[in-house]
């Protein structure tokens, strides 16, 4: 029997001892090689078993062998879940993140709602989407990985809702950050003075939330205004800029808030009127690497390229790996008469993320 590219085959006893001495009368799954239109029995072992077991496992985890899989799988490596494991994560740190998906991937067919693979191959997924703009795929991995935090509080549920909770403040779902960083905390206990890695992870988490309760981040003008604003359909902005000029009319001392009306600013080509959103948002503590990026941006297109290039080098002295801004650098170069200059960093950027583009930043 054939389903897509597992073949599925009844096994002899000598096949049977070699996997434990296994029922012969299951049949067990083999998938095909990327070149392969039927197998060679003759050269069947014990590691395509396993293989093919897994794979169906991965695209049914509740099939109708799938227990009896799982059995045969962890008898014969008992330490698969670790091996595999720490497999996707060299894959990981090398740089190959699709290739450890692809095995956390496995790992969850293999064992269901396991915390730790529940936790990695969220933390893949948002590396692999982490350029692509309104992508699902983070916030399903960690909506998933957050599930199994409800009733247990061991290291990794903690390490879950404490990297989850990062991941919606990046993301701008502050609701959702709050409630992750402050489960966190609740479980993990507040930081004390020592400089361990726990520690800092709970000093973090605490400073985090500080940031969002002190610039009212769960406002619900805020929050709209921003999701219109990440809608990738145009002309939202006019309907956006009302909300954030509600919200900064309660909070004029929200650094994100007047980041926010300067990005919708900025977005409608309104340049001085963004720049000095932007400058705003510095002053009132959001002074990192976006908010001068986008303050650069405007300052371009005034034609102040001085300003512009103070703006950058600060952007790029805090985010030196940032494909956008080194981008932008090229951008600047190349408003000045520098090609070379440009092209030099337009490489650079490229090398970073293939798909960067010109100095549209979505931050």
């Amino acid at each position: 029997m054939k389903q897509g590219r597992l073949v599925f085959i009844t096994i002899n006893e000598e096949q049977s001892k070699s996997l434990g001495g296994i029922d012969t009368a299951i049949p067990l799954p083999i998938e095909l090689g990327p070149d392969e239109t039927e197998l060679n029995r003759r050269e069947l072992t014990t590691e395509m078993f396993l293989s093919g077991m897994l794979r169906c496992l991965s695209l049914d985890s509740e099939g109708e062998h799938s227990e009896y899989y799982r059995a045969i799988i962890n008898a014969v490596k008992p330490a698969i879940l670790h091996e595999l494991n720490a497999a996707a994560i060299l894959k990981s740190r090398n740089g190959d993140n699709k290739s450890a998906l692809e095995i956390f991937l496995l790992l969850e067919g293999l064992v269901p709602d396991h915390p730790l693979v529940l936790l990695n191959k969220a933390l893949v997924v948002q590396a692999i989407f982490s350029e692509s703009d309104g992508d699902t795929g983070p916030f399903d991995a960690w909506e998933k990985a957050l599930a199994v935090t409800e009733d247990c509080r061991g290291s990794v549920e903690q390490d879950i809702l404490f990297y989850a909770g990062l991941f919606f403040n990046r993301s701008g779902n502050y609701r959702r950050a709050v409630y992750c960083l402050e489960s966190f905390l609740d479980a993990a206990g507040m930081p004390e003075d020592d400089n361990d890695e726990e520690t800092n992870k709970k000093k973090a988490a605490a400073a985090l939330l500080q940031e969002i309760k002190n610039n009212n981040l769960e406002d619900d003008d805020f929050r709209d205004a921003r999701d219109l604003l990440m809608k990738k359909d145009s002309g939202r902005e006019e309907e956006a800029l009302p909300k954030i000029r509600n919200f900064l009319a309660r909070y004029p001392q929200s650094g994100k808030g007047w980041f926010l009306l300067g990005w919708g600013l900025r977005r409608l080509g309104r340049w001085e009127d963004g720049a000095s959103c932007f400058e705003k948002a510095v002053e009132h503590g959001c002074d990192n690497s976006d908010a001068r990026n986008e303050l650069a941006i405007c300052r371009m297109e005034l034609g102040d390229y001085d300003e512009a290039e103070r703006s950058l080098k600060k952007a790029f002295l805090s985010d030196p790996d940032n494909p956008k801004i080194i981008c932008n650098l090229g951008v600047l170069a190349l408003k000045k008469g520098n090609k070379e200059e440009a092209e030099g960093f337009f490489r650079t950027a490229l090398e970073l993320n293939p798909e960067v583009t010109d100095h549209e930043n979505k931050s």
